[in-house]
Parts: structure tokens; C-alpha cells; sequence
């Protein structure tokens, strides 16, 4: 069971910043790694040509999450 969502991300400045989002209520880990690649889909678009999720705030990167 999953009680939060970690989310790394990388900024362009080289500052790795890490988002914890709590859940309402534990949760499965298959349904943790949904909520996370849905939570990416919102705030990073994939570039293909750098092979990476670039933040659509412009921040950075998006590089992973963890379910804890």
C-alpha cells in the first residue's frame, strides 16, 4: 500500500526538487504508478528529439516518481 506519491523533477539551474503528494487513503502500488504517469501526462510533454519530459512550465524536466 501507497500513501504518497514522490515526484522528481530536474530544473534547468541543476536543483532537484522533490514534490510529495499524500493520498487520501493508501492505495495500491499499480494504482499509485497510474495516479503518477497521469500526474506526469499533466504537467510534462515528452520531446522526442531530447528524449526527455520537458515540464510545461518551463521549469525543466520531469525524471521520475516514486510511490511510497
Amino acid at each position: 500500500m501507497c500513501k504518497y506519491l514522490v515526484v522528481i523533477l530536474l530544473t534547468f539551474q541543476g536543483e532537484v526538487i522533490l514534490e510529495r503528494y499524500g493520498f487520501q487513503r493508501p492505495v495500491e502500488v499499480h494504482e499509485c504508478m497510474d495516479i503518477g504517469n497521469d500526474h506526469r501526462e499533466q504537467i510534462a510533454s515528452y520531446n522526442s528529439k531530447k528524449n526527455t519530459w520537458m515540464l510545461n512550465d518551463g521549469r525543466g524536466t520531469f525524471q521520475g516518481f516514486i510511490c511510497e
